[in-house]
Formats: C-alpha cells, structure tokens, sequence
C-alpha cells in the first residue's frame, strides 16, 4: 500500500498521506515521496494547484515514533542532517509555483502542523483539532513551525503555542488567523476541491508570481521588493492571461484563463 496516494482532477492535484492506522504520521519514506511530489509537481505545466490532506481521521499526527526510536545511537552530526533532509518538505512547499491548498480532515500535530502552515491556503474542518506538540516529547520544534507561526499569528502567540502547548479545536485556529476557510467535515473534500478548482482556473502564473513576491518580501527591504514586483508585473504583462484579461475587461465577460 502506497503511503502517498497521488490523484488528478484537471489542474488539481491531490496528495493524500495515506497511513491512516498511524494518523498518517511521517515516516522517511513518506517525507522521500512527499519532497519529491512537490518538486515534480511545481514544474509540470498542467498543474495549477496542490491539495495537500490525509487519509482517514486524521491530517498528520507528525513524525512516526516507531520510526523515530530507532535512531537513539545517532550522532549529533548525523542527526542534524538527517532532519535537514526531511525539513525539505517545508522547503519545497515554500518554493513551490504552484499554490498549496491544505486540506486539515483531523488532528494536525507536531510537523503535521507545520506542514498545514506551510501551505498557501488551509481549508478546515469544524471537527479538525491543531497542536505544536513538540514539548510534550522535549522537542523545540521543526518543518519550519518558528517561521510560520510567528508569521501568521504574531511572536508572542507563536512563543505561547510552542511552549505552552494547548490544543487548539478548529473554531480557535480560525479565530487566531490560521484557517483559510471552516467548513463542515462531511464537506471538506467537496469544498477544498471546489476551491482548489476555482484557483486552478484562475491566472496561474500571476498566482506564482504573487507567492514569489510574498516569500520575498517576509525577508527583505521595500526597495528590493519594489524591484521584484516590476520584473515579475512586467513578466505578467507578457503573458496569454494578461491579453485575455484586458480582452474580456473590453467585452464587459468574464476572463477564461488559460495559465499561459
């Protein structure tokens, strides 16, 4: 059985974790797959979004601590490296083109709450629970969470749920900004498809190159910033949805995009 179940519809492309019995908890070859997915994924023209969800009750509990007990004989050197590897999912969700779109149907715990901030956009079940959870194992946290979750919810809060640690139900979460859209669970997948769909037909490469100038921006001055957007703005202004655009603006319709 597959641990990454991958599915197309259109643009959409769904990657499922699929270790429903573990709460699809990460494990190496699941991080292996998971890295690949996102890098193939952002350079195939046909895909315009990425959902990102798991299978059965749970979104991702995070790291898998059967997988995990086996490496107490590392060295600190090893282990610093063998997590750098695995922290390239949170990496290659960043820099991926294409928008992600987490799709949380249930607890999203430790790095399985990372990853869901690490998407664009996160669609929520009313049933779905959130936690750092790195302290209760004596962890500090990783896949990127210090980053993140400063970034959504602010330094002092971010500092609350890393050390504090509470469980967050899903009402919380979208009450403190981490929630895209609550919706009822039997209702996840139809409204996380329906809205991934409406972005993939959407003007694809301007959505790219808004992610770009946002990633940017998070780390650098307003001037080079400034210089970004006239590159990318200018690219934009080349392309087949731009003309499309300014044509259906002309003919009082709406635009049909293409993603070209």
């Amino acid at each position: 059985m597959s641990e990454l179940i991958e599915t197309r519809d259109g643009r959409v492309v769904t990657l499922m974790l699929n270790r429903p019995d573990s709460m699809n908890a990460l494990t190496d070859g699941l991080i292996d797959q998971l890295i690949e997915a996102f890098h193939r994924l952002g350079r195939d023209p046909d895909v315009g979004v990425i959902v990102l969800t798991g299978a059965g009750k749970a979104f991702c509990a995070g790291g898998d601590v059967k997988d995990l007990s086996g490496r107490a004989e590392r060295t600190l050197e090893k282990r610093i490296e063998d997590l750098r590897h695995k922290q390239h999912v949170a990496l290659a969700m960043h820099r991926c083109p294409k928008l992600i779109v987490a799709a949380v149907n249930g607890a999203a715990m430790g790095a399985g709450m990372s990853m869901a901030l690490a998407a664009d956009f996160r669609i929520v079940a009313a049933s779905a629970t959130f936690g750092t959870a790195f302290a209760a194992v004596g962890f500090s946290g990783d896949f990127g969470i210090s980053w993140t979750l400063a970034r959504l919810v602010g330094p002092a809060k971010a500092r609350e749920l890393l050390i504090l640690n509470p469980r967050l139900k899903a009402e919380e979460a979208d009450r403190l900004g981490l929630v895209t859209r609550l919706v009822e669970p039997e209702r996840l997948a139809e409204e996380a498809a329906a809205f991934a769909s409406t972005l993939a037909a959407g003007p694809l490469i301007a959505w790219s190159m808004m992610k770009r100038n946002l990633n940017f921006a998070e780390s650098n001055d307003l001037a080079a910033t400034l210089d970004l957007e006239a590159a990318n703005q200018s690219r934009c202004a080349m392309t087949e949805d731009h003309l499309e655009a300014r044509s259906a603006w002309t003919e009082r319709r709406p635009p049909n995009f293409s993603g070209r």
